[in-house]
């Protein structure tokens, strides 16, 4: 999406009695909003490491010979709903480091809160809650490289 798509969509929004509007095209996803709170995510640095300062885990001989088992699927009851990532990139628990996360196990949300940011091609996508609840589990750790379809939390609608 170009500088002149956005002006014509922000025009649009102007000219119409829409209050909101959401696109997405080839992975990038642009929300307009009319009026309201202007919320700003800034983008956070990545740490980069010299090759030589990562280390690889250390691996048995059992491991080495065993076959490399699919992913273990995250458990949920059936009352319990996933909150799966809906693109690739990388999880962020807040909007900054020195901001506290949206969300922690334990905390009741609503539909619609943000629970996390993931970072994809420089854009911060705020992930919402698409059901009222509570927090049962958090499945990725901050700055964690996430796939599509990826489980981050675990919620229990209330």
């Amino acid at each position: 999406m170009n500088l002149k798509e956005l002006k014509e969509l922000i025009e649009m929004l102007k000219n119409t009695d829409i209050s909101e509007i959401e696109i997405e095209r080839s992975g990038v996803k642009v929300r307009l909003r009319k009026g309201g709170d202007v919320t700003y995510h800034p983008v956070m640095p990545r740490m980069e490491y010299p090759p030589s300062a990562i280390v690889a885990p250390a691996v048995s001989e059992s491991e080495k010979a065993a076959p490399s088992a699919a992913p273990a699927a995250v458990p949920a009851a059936s009352n319990q709903t996933k909150v799966t990532s809906p693109i690739v990139g990388t999880f962020y628990r807040s909007s900054s480091p020195d901001k506290p996360p949206y969300v922690e196990v334990g905390d009741v949300v609503k539909k619609g809160q943000v629970l996390c940011i993931i970072e994809a091609m420089k854009l911060m996508n705020e992930i919402e809650s698409e059901t009222a609840g509570k927090i049962v589990q958090a499945l990725v750790d901050n700055g964690q490289s996430v796939e599509y379809g990826q489980p981050l939390f675990i919620i229990e609608p209330m």
